[in-house]
């Protein structure tokens, strides 16, 4: 088996490791740690392995890329979170309906919530 061409993917960002280290790098905004959790999370419990994750993943960063994505890195993310939602409609974890409804509850909740408040669903 042949290693992939990723020639043309944007260049892979650090990882976010945090701590007390100025110089660590960090998540640029607070949903990609929360994404980022939510995959390792899934993958620990059995739902994907890793290297399917990480096939899925390259695969999306590959269509981002021919769709014209920015190589800066900016989709990153935004591959993290569509690769982790086919992930868990192809596992039948949430169907889009349900995703599309999480969303939108997300939404709501934050365009009603103060500034500086934490954003609460309703139940």
């Amino acid at each position: 088996m042949s290693r992939p061409d990723t020639s043309d993917l944007p260049p892979p960002l650090p990882l976010p490791l945090g701590g007390d280290d100025e110089e660590a790098p960090r998540f640029a905004e607070p949903w990609h740690a929360q994404v980022f959790a939510l995959t390792l999370r899934l993958s620990e419990a059995g739902h994907f392995t890793w290297k399917e994750w990480a096939d899925s993943f390259a695969g999306e960063l590959k269509r981002a890329s021919l769709a014209g994505a920015p190589k800066d890195g900016s989709a990153y993310y935004d591959c993290w979170l569509a690769t982790l939602e086919r992930l868990l409609q192809e596992r039948g974890l949430a169907g889009a309906g349900e995703m599309a409804a999480m969303k939108d509850a997300w939404t709501k909740a934050y365009l009603n919530t103060p500034h500086g408040k934490p954003v609460k669903l309703a139940r």
